[in-house]
C-alpha cells in the first residue's frame, strides 16, 4: 500500500507543481491559479456525499484503481494538449480547466477510499506508526515531485505530466496487490443508499466535538494559509527566481515535511496531542506572514520549510484522531467529508489566494492569509475545550462516541 501510495504520490505533486507554472507562464494572471483550483475543488465538493457511501459499500482497492484509472488519463490529456500548443503563442488556458474538474472529480473518489483502507492493513495498535509512515511517504513525494517538476518542465512542458502518467499506472498496479488484515463488518446487500446514510458522515462529524474542531481547525488554516499556491507567482515576481529555483522552492515543503515525519518517527507525540495541534497551526501561520514578507530567497525557502514542518505535525494528529474516534463502517463518509474539508480546501484555498492576489497583491494576500490564520487559532483555543485538553492518542476511543 505505501509502494503504490508513493507512486501515485510523487505523480500528483509533479502534476500540480508543474500544472500551477504553466497556466502561470501562459497567461502571467495569478487569478488563473485560482480557477485551476476552483476546478479541481467544486466536483469533490459536489461528490461528497456520493464518494463516501461508495468507499464504505465496495472494495476499497478498486474503487480507488478505478479512480486512479481516471487520474491516469487526465495526465495524458495534459500530455496531449501540451504537446498540441506548442508554438502557438496564446494558447487557450480552458482545457487544463476542463481536465482539472475531471481530475477533482476522480479524487473525490480516490481519497476516502485510499484513507479508509490504511486501518484495515495496519495490525493491532499499529494505525498510528502506519499514518506515521504514510505521512512520510506523502512528505518524500513532496520533495521529489515538486523538484523535479522544475527540470522537466525546462526540458519540455510535456515532459512532467507523461511522468506522472506512468507513476499513477505504477499506483494502480500497486493498489489492486494490497492485502487486507482486517476485512470491514458485512454490509446488508439489500440495503439501499438513503440521502440520510449518504449524510451519516457530516452528521457524524457534526456530533464528535473533537472530529468537528480538528477538521475544522485545518479546514481554515488550509483556506486562508495557501501561501504554497501562489509560489509560482512569489518565485518570478517576489523573489526573480526561475524554473528550476521554483522547483526546488516548492520541493522545500517536501523538505520541512519529511524532516519533522522522521523526527516524529523516532520520537512520536506522547502527551498533549491537543495543544500540539494547535501550537503547530499557529506556527504555519507565523510562517506564512514571513514568506509573504521577504525578497530574498534563502528566507523564503526556510520559510516554507518550516510552515511545512508544521502542517506535518497538524496532518500526523489529525490523521490518527479521525480513523481512532469513527467506526469503520462510516469511515469511508467520514472520510470524504474530511477530504472535502481538509484536503479539497487546499484548492479552494487556492483559488480564495488567486483572488485576492489579484486584487490585492501577492504580499498581502499572503501576510493577510497567515494573520488569519494565527487568529484561528486564538479562536480554537477558547472555542473548542475538547480538543486543547487531548493528552494521548490512546484516550480517544471509538466506542465512547456516538455512532
Amino acid at each position: 500500500m505505501l509502494i503504490s501510495s508513493f507512486a501515485f504520490y510523487i505523480g500528483v505533486m509533479l502534476q500540480a507543481a508543474t500544472l500551477g507554472k504553466h497556466i502561470f507562464d501562459i497567461t502571467g494572471r495569478a487569478i488563473d491559479i485560482g480557477w485551476l483550483g476552483l476546478a479541481e475543488f467544486a466536483p469533490i465538493a459536489l461528490l461528497v456525499f456520493v464518494s463516501g457511501s461508495v468507499a464504505d459499500r465496495y472494495n476499497r482497492k478498486h474503487v480507488a484503481a478505478i479512480a486512479l484509472t481516471g487520474e491516469l488519463l487526465c495526465a495524458l490529456s495534459l500530455v496531449g494538449y501540451s504537446i498540441s500548443i506548442q508554438g502557438n503563442e496564446n494558447p487557450a488556458v480552458w482545457p487544463f480547466f476542463l481536465i482539472g474538474i475531471v481530475f477533482g472529480s476522480c479524487r473525490a473518489f480516490l481519497s476516502p477510499a485510499v484513507r479508509s483502507i490504511y486501518p484495515m492493513v495496519a495490525p493491532d495498535g499499529g494505525l498510528p506508526p502506519i499514518i506515521a509512515m504514510s505521512s512520510a511517504v506523502w512528505t518524500s513525494a513532496m520533495i521529489i515531485g515538486p523538484a523535479a517538476s522544475g527540470l522537466l518542465y525546462s526540458i519540455d512542458p510535456w515532459i512532467p505530466y507523461a511522468t506522472t502518467a506512468a507513476l499513477t499506472l505504477i499506483g494502480i498496479l500497486g493498489i489492486l496487490r494490497v492485502q487486507f488484515l482486517r476485512e470491514p463488518p458485512p454490509r446488508d446487500p439489500n440495503e439501499k443508499v438513503t440521502l440520510r446514510s449518504a449524510m451519516e458522515g457530516l452528521h457524524f462529524i457534526k456530533r464528535t466535538p473533537i472530529l468537528l474542531a480538528a477538521i475544522s481547525l485545518d479546514l481554515f488554516a488550509v483556506l486562508f494559509g495557501g501561501a504554497v499556491a501562489l509560489l509560482p507567482v512569489i518565485a518570478e515576481e517576489q523573489l526573480g527566481v526561475g524554473n528550476v529555483a521554483y522547483g526546488w522552492l516548492r520541493a522545500a515543503g517536501g523538505i520541512g515535511a519529511a524532516a519533522m515525519a522522521a523526527f516524529l518517527a523516532v520520537r512520536p507525540l506522547q502527551r498533549n496531542v491537543g495543544r500540539s495541534l494547535l501550537i503547530a497551526v499557529g506556527v504555519f501561520g507565523l510562517a506564512t506572514i514571513v514568506l509573504g514578507d521577504t525578497s530574498s530567497y534563502t528566507v523564503a525557502f526556510i520559510a516554507v520549510l518550516v510552515l511545512s514542518a508544521a502542517d506535518m505535525v497538524s496532518v500526523f494528529i489529525r490523521g490518527s484522531i479521525v480513523p481512532l474516534v469513527t467506526p469503520d463502517e462510516k469511515r469511508g463518509r467520514v472520510s470524504a467529508v474530511e477530504n472535502v474539508f481538509i484536503g479539497a480546501t487546499n484548492e479552494l484555498g487556492a483559488f480564495e489566494s488567486g483572488v485576492a492576489s489579484q486584487a490585492f497583491g501577492t504580499p498581502a494576500t499572503v501576510i493577510g492569509g497567515g494573520v488569519a490564520t494565527i487568529a484561528i487559532v486564538g479562536v480554537w483555543w477558547f472555542g473548542f475545550p475538547s480538543l486543547r485538553k487531548i493528552d494521548r492518542f490512546s484516550d480517544l476511543d471509538t466506542s465512547e462516541n456516538p455512532a
